[in-house]
C-alpha cells in the first residue's frame, strides 16, 4: 500500500506539528513489506501523480473535496463548532472545508468524545470513524536537575511555578489564558508557546515562547502543576507530557480530559480560583501517563488506511449515499451547507 502523507503542518511549533511528525515516524517504523509512506506537500498534485493509494491529511485544513484516492483525515477537536456563536463570521471556506471532512472515507479522531462530535457536528456516520489515541514524544520524560536548572537560568524561571503549554499566536477564548493570567494564586505562571503581541500584554506571567522538545520536557520536569483551562479539548497532549515527565495535571473537567486521563489528573469544576488551589496543593509523584505509544497509534493508523481502501467502491461519495438513504435519515446541515 502506498500511503501519500500531508506533511504541511509537521512544521508547526504545537500539538499539530508533534502530532504530524510522530505519527509519520511512527508509521515508517511499522510500515509492513510492500508498505510506502509517501511525504507530500502538494497533496492535489503529487497524490495524484505518484499513484498513491490512500491520502492521508493529518489536520482539517488539508482536506480536499475531490481526492483522487481515498482520503483519510485526522480530526482533533471540534470545539469552534461547539461554540458557534464566538466564530460568526464563517465563511463560504470553513464550510467547504467541512465538506471535505465529510466526503473522507475515514476520519481518525483521538478521542470518542471527538467522534461524538464529528457525528453531531459534521454528519460524519460512526462507521467511518476510526478513535486512535495520541501519545507523548519519547524525548519527554523527567529530565535531571542540571537540565532543569539550565532552563531556569536560560528563561528566568523561579524554583516553583505552574505551567500551561499551547499557541499564544491568537486569543483563543475557550482557553481562557487571560483569565489564567490575571487570576490571583502564590506561584508564579509560565505560559510556554509561540507568542504575539497580545500575549506580551498579559499581567504576571513568563513568556518564554518556542522552545526545543528537550526544553520543554526540562521545563515540565521544573514545573509544581501543568495548568489546563480548556472545557472544550480534543485529546490534551500536554496533559500527557507533562505526566510523562512526572508533573501532576489540574485541569477543568472535559469529556475528553477525562477519558484520556481518567483518575491521573485532578479535575476541578470550570473556576478559576478553585483550578489554581489545587494546582497550588499538587504534589509529586504524578501518575504514570496513559500506556499507549505512537507506534500503537502507527498500527492503528495503517488498519485505517487498510479499510479506507477496502471501502473505496462502496463509500467514494459518502454524502451522496447519504442523500440516497432517504430524507427520513437526512445528513444534517453544517453551518447552513447542505452536503453535495
Amino acid at each position: 500500500m502506498r500511503v501519500a502523507f500531508d506533511t504541511r503542518p509537521v512544521a508547526d511549533p504545537h500539538g499539530l506539528g508533534r502530532y504530524s511528525r510522530c505519527l509519520l515516524q511512527a508509521l515508517s517504523d511499522t510500515a509492513a513489506a510492500g508498505d510506502e509512506i509517501l511525504e507530500v506537500h502538494r497533496p492535489s498534485a503529487i497524490a495524484r501523480s505518484r499513484g498513491a493509494d490512500v491520502f492521508h491529511t493529518p489536520w482539517m485544513e488539508g482536506a480536499m473535496l475531490h481526492s483522487p484516492c481515498p482520503m483519510v483525515v485526522t480530526v482533533h477537536g471540534l470545539g469552534r463548532l461547539k461554540r458557534r456563536s464566538e466564530h460568526l463570521r464563517t465563511g463560504l471556506r470553513l464550510r467547504l472545508r467541512n465538506l471535505a471532512v465529510q466526503r473522507a472515507v475515514c476520519v481518525v479522531v483521538p478521542t470518542h468524545s471527538v467522534a461524538e462530535d464529528a457525528v453531531t457536528h459534521l454528519g460524519v456516520e460512526p462507521e467511518r470513524i476510526a478513535v486512535i489515541a495520541e501519545a507523548a514524544d519519547p524525548i519527554m520524560g523527567p529530565r535531571p536537575d542540571r537540565e532543569v536548572a539550565s532552563v531556569r537560568a536560560r528563561y528566568g524561571l523561579p524554583e516553583r511555578y505552574l505551567l500551561w503549554v499551547g499557541g499564544l499566536e491568537h486569543p483563543d477564548p475557550a482557553r481562557h489564558v487571560a483569565e489564567l493570567a490575571g487570576a490571583t494564586r502564590e506561584l508564579a505562571l509560565v505560559l510556554v508557546g509561540s507568542t504575539r503581541q497580545w500575549a506580551h500584554e498579559l499581567p504576571g506571567v513568563i513568556l518564554t515562547g518556542r522552545v526545543r522538545d528537550d526544553e520543554l520536557a526540562a521545563i515540565y520536569t521544573g514545573a509544581c502543576a501543568l495548568v489546563m483551562a480548556s472545557e472544550h479539548e480534543g485529546f490534551g497532549l500536554p496533559a500527557v507530557e507533562a505526566l510523562a515527565c512526572g508533573t501532576p495535571v489540574v485541569a477543568f473537567e472535559s469529556s475528553a480530559l477525562r477519558e484520556v486521563l481518567g483518575e491521573r489528573a485532578t479535575f476541578v469544576a470550570p473556576d478559576m480560583a478553585t483550578l489554581i488551589e489545587a494546582a497550588e496543593a499538587a504534589t509529586r509523584p504524578a501518575p504514570a501517563p496513559p500506556d499507549w505509544s505512537w507506534e500503537d497509534a502507527a498500527r492503528a493508523t495503517w488498519s485505517a488506511y487498510t479499510r479506507a481502501l477496502a471501502d473505496m467502491g462502496r463509500r467514494r461519495d459518502p454524502a451522496r449515499a447519504r442523500r440516497r438513504r432517504g430524507a427520513q435519515q437526512r445528513a444534517p446541515r453544517i453551518d447552513g451547507l447542505e452536503p453535495q
